[in-house]
């Protein structure tokens, strides 16, 4: 229940709690943007384990999605999309990470400069998708 508060429920009430604030902004394209994970990926997931943060990462998924195709009939629309950074030098991937190959174990400063540059380059085409830290989509 905890993985499902902080990872999914959290940021849906966030999200929620902006929407006044999004709806009023000159942004050519407003934006929600919550952090998902590759290991949330259904089709991509090839060694499971991970059950708690998966499927809570899993149902955030599922919550923004849903959100961006109610916000995409509203005036202003309001693009939502999901982000992966990658794998962070954090507590969380400490024990994980003889398995990272090189160049692919971020700081946590490089990860928020990668995702900063794909929220960039997002617009109301791209609500509902799922981004990697380098541009690319994450399949469902």
């Amino acid at each position: 229940m905890a993985s499902f508060q902080t990872n999914a429920i959290g940021p849906i009430l966030v999200s929620q709690a902006f929407l006044p604030l999004l709806r009023q902004s000159r942004a050519e394209t407003p934006l929600i943007a919550n952090l998902s994970a590759r290991v949330s990926s259904i089709g991509d997931n090839g060694i499971g384990g991970w059950y708690s943060y998966r499927s809570s990462k899993s149902a955030l998924n599922q919550l923004t999605k849903t959100l961006s195709i109610e916000l995409a009939r509203k005036k202003p629309a309001v693009a939502c999309v999901l982000l992966h950074p990658g794998t962070c030098e954090t507590d969380l991937s400490a024990p994980f990470r003889g398995n990272v190959p090189p160049g692919k174990l971020f700081s946590r400063e490089l990860a928020v400069s990668q995702l900063l540059g794909v929220l960039n380059g997002v617009t109301q085409a791209d609500t509902g998708k799922f981004f990697a830290w380098d541009g690319s989509q994450i399949e469902w």
